[in-house]
């Protein structure tokens, strides 16, 4: 189990003051609100508002995104929610971080803008909860861990898998030994999108598509990237996300990690092989395979469901010790010996007592528990951009066809000079990390 003082450092509480608002404290604030802003008004935002607002003492005061019908459909659900119309709007992301009222930053937008968001938060002192994947690349991570640390705010990862009963059970089964040795965690993605029509090219109205791509490369606009049944396009777009590789790795790599115990421990090695779409215009990985390899030996075997050597178990991650295994998916865990997860969990277990949560509205719930009383958050700063590093070392060693040799204390891949510069991205002007 992590030490008590290692998490607290990890939260930035143990070296730092906690940074709240002074109208949350005294006589004179009985409710202790929290105030909080979301950035991004996509699909997942709805559950950003939906859950926050659920949270007796907690507030969504404003909403941005570059889309204004978007941002007032948002507001729109905002008021119902606070049964007035008090919630501001902003187009701008830096103006809304700026606001004086905001005490929590709820970051729901796509991938490309994850770290300078966070970072710009950070700068402003808020507290953060952070949509995964963590950040595109593993230097923007690195700058957002260093952001939090430096600001002394807590933030809290986008992985509600850690909050949810059936992967905490897997979890629990293979710390206490009812597996046996741990040998692998298999963490198994859908098979990533093919297609995008370039052809519809009719923009939204009022759609800011040059705020938008931000630090992104120009990238000409198809009507798939922002309006689409299902996922939206940019997630397959590489200029803006990275595909089902970071999309679904986040969870699942994350919940692989977790189940492994190695929350706080890098690999040694990463080895991944994959392939593009060779039609239409999505161009992120959709199927691939790769071992990251630890110093002892095991290993967290990260794979699409297509690929021959997937689990024939139906699960999202697979957990396989000397003694039998068990699988979990947000649903459902089952085991071999079946009678493994008809186990009963002791009540006085603390680490259970704090991840036993249920579901995962309660993963921001976790975020508002730990600013209030300095609870340990079920997903801090390091282990979100650790478990995403993994993700990102995959798809560097797809692209490069070789294996990777990766030192955790450095963050650097080892004698690579080519795949080393896939650690980060160019930004385009005017847009950098402060």
């Amino acid at each position: 189990m992590f030490p008590r003082r290692r998490f607290l450092q990890s939260c930035a509480i143990a070296a730092a003051p906690m940074v709240l608002p002074a109208r949350l404290f005294g006589a004179e604030a009985p409710s202790r609100t929290l105030n909080v802003a979301v950035a991004g008004a996509g699909g997942r935002s709805r559950s950003h508002v939906a859950d926050f607002s659920r949270i007796p003492g907690v507030r969504v005061v404003a909403v941005c995104d570059i889309w204004p019908l978007r941002t007032m459909e948002r507001k729109a659900e905002v008021d119902r929610q606070n049964g007035d119309t008090h919630c501001k709007t902003y187009h701008d992301y830096r103006e809304m971080m700026a606001d004086p009222e905001v005490d929590v930053v709820s970051i729901a937008a796509p991938d490309h803008w994850h770290a300078l968001m966070a970072v710009e938060a950070a700068n402003h002192g808020k507290h953060l909860y952070l949509e995964k994947p963590f950040a595109y690349s593993i230097e923007e991570g690195r700058a957002v861990v260093e952001a939090v640390k430096r600001n002394a705010v807590l933030l809290q990862h986008g992985t509600q898998q850690r909050s949810t009963r059936y992967f905490q059970r897997a979890t629990w089964l293979a710390k206490h030994g009812f597996l046996g040795e741990i040998e692998k965690v298999y963490a198994i993605s859908p098979v990533g999108h093919i297609g995008g029509d370039p052809t519809d090219t009719r923009m939204p109205e009022g759609y800011d598509y040059d705020f938008f791509t931000g630090p992104a490369p120009r990238t000409p606009f198809f009507r798939e990237l922002a309006i689409r049944k299902g996922t939206p396009g940019w997630y397959f777009t590489s200029a803006f996300g990275g595909g089902w590789v970071t999309a679904w790795g986040s969870h699942h790599v994350d919940s692989a990690q977790f189940a492994l115990g190695k929350d706080h421990e890098a690999p040694v090695k990463v080895e991944a092989r994959g392939k593009y779409p060779e039609t239409g215009i999505f161009d992120t990985c959709h199927s691939w395979h790769s071992e990251i390899t630890y110093a002892d030996g095991k290993k967290i075997i990260y794979l699409t469901q297509d690929r021959p050597e997937c689990p024939k178990v139906p699960g999202e991650i697979v957990v396989v010790g000397k003694k039998g295994w068990v699988a979990a998916t947000r649903g459902k865990v089952w085991s071999n010996p079946p009678h493994l997860v008809e186990r009963s969990w002791p009540k006085d277990d603390p680490e259970l007592q704090l991840l036993d949560r249920g579901g995962q509205a309660e993963h921001f719930r976790s975020l508002i528990d730990a600013i209030r009383d300095g609870s340990r958050l079920t997903a801090p700063v390091e282990t979100g951009h650790l478990s995403t590093t993994l993700c990102h070392l995959t798809q560097i060693g797809i692209d490069v066809q070789r294996p990777l040799r990766w030192d955790g204390k450095t963050e650097s891949i080892i004698d690579d000079a080519q795949a080393n510069r896939l650690r980060g991205r160019p930004m385009r002007n005017p847009w950098k990390l402060a």
